[in-house]
Parts: C-alpha cells; structure tokens; sequence
C-alpha cells in the first residue's frame, strides 16, 4: 500500500514514463525467464532429473511482483484518467 501513496504524488507524465518503463522490464524478464525454463525443462528431461520440473514451474512465479507493480500503475493512470 505505501507503493501507493508514491504513485497518488506522480503527475500523468510521471506515472505514462513509469508504465512504460515497467511494461519494458516485464517484457525482458519474461523473455529472459522463459528461455531459462526452457533450458530447464529441456535439462531435466534430458538427465531424467526430475526435481529441475519444479524448479521450472516454482521459478515462473518470480514476475508476479512485476505484473503487480505494473497493475498498480495501469490502475492509478486510468482513474486519473475518468
């Protein structure tokens, strides 16, 4: 919630600069952590090390904060927006 109070004291601008520079970083560590799950997934099936399966799948949650940190910002655009 403190993220919050941050983003009420942005102007617009600040806040349409801060979008687009977290979408940016969502998008190059979404690209980054799928060619690693990949690696991984291809790593454990081809050494039949099965417990690298759910290093692949726990790691994926690692964006979430990001696409939370992004949501907030989407959020506070459209209701100075209305």
């Amino acid at each position: 919630m403190k993220e919050n109070n941050k983003l009420a004291d942005l102007t617009l601008e600040e806040l349409l600069v801060k979008q687009k520079k977290a979408k940016a970083a969502v998008i190059g560590l979404g690209i980054v952590m799928a060619i690693a799950l990949i690696i991984l997934i291809y790593l454990a099936l081809k050494n039949k090390n099965y417990a690298l399966l759910g290093v692949a799948g726990g790691s994926a949650i690692t964006l979430l904060p990001s696409f939370i940190a992004l949501k907030q910002i989407e959020t506070e655009i459209k209701s100075r927006k209305s």
